[in-house]
């Protein structure tokens, strides 16, 4: 199936069944998003992989949609609330070390990434956040290639996410979720349905 078919196979599921999702496949999925692009390749977020059906009950109770606890896996993208001289550093070592090049040839890279230690917090949060739904993006796509459904949701109360998965000690926050499981076609309104979406000549506006 080429790519086309499969975002068209892609659909946001609003019931799951309770069938598991592999190892393998959640671990390829998790491999995807490791690849996502990111602002400078830095990352400043971390994923969630969360099957304990306890710990997705919990969440429940904070959320709006019931694929959290019926979900086989409930992945949450939680983002950096600030950035360290520490995190640079680190990043700057891992940069180094795969490239086998010396860190100090990284200093004008550094300097440049070292301006997020005086942004105001608020933008730090917004553009982690920001590069956490990219990742997401490539999420879905990398889930329906394995034929997993997923449901990306903000319908969730973020600060009792934070807590209940001990994110603020982290330096993180939740920022969006995605449940992976397959699709309950006998619950499921929309599981059948056709997908709605504009033509292409009216959402690309083509200049050339």
């Amino acid at each position: 199936m080429n790519l086309i078919d499969t975002l068209n196979w892609r659909y946001a599921a609003k019931r799951m069944t309770s069938e598991k999702v592999s190892d393998e496949k959640v671990i390829e999925i998790l491999e995807a998003i490791n690849l996502t692009a990111t602002s400078a390749g830095m990352q400043p977020f971390r994923v969630l992989s969360i099957s304990n059906q306890e710990i997705k009950q919990k969440l429940q109770e904070a959320s709006f949609n019931p694929q959290v606890s019926e979900s086989s896996h409930l992945l949450v993208f939680a983002s950096y609330t600030h950035v360290s001289q520490a995190q640079i550093d680190d990043y700057m070592s891992l940069v180094a070390k795969t490239r086998n090049i010396p860190v100090e040839s990284l200093n004008d890279f550094k300097e440049k990434l070292s301006g997020f230690l005086s942004m105001p917090e608020d933008f730090v949060r917004t553009w982690a956040a920001k590069q956490a739904y990219i990742a997401l993006g490539t999420a879905i796509v990398a889930a329906a290639n394995l034929k997993v459904d997923s449901t990306p949701m903000e319908g969730f109360d973020n600060a009792a996410f934070d807590e209940i998965l001990g994110l603020k000690e982290k330096g993180l926050q939740s920022a969006v979720i995605l449940a992976l499981g397959y699709r309950n076609e006998e619950i499921d309104p929309y599981a059948k349905v056709k997908k709605v979406r504009l033509p292409l000549d009216e959402l690309t506006i083509t200049l050339n």
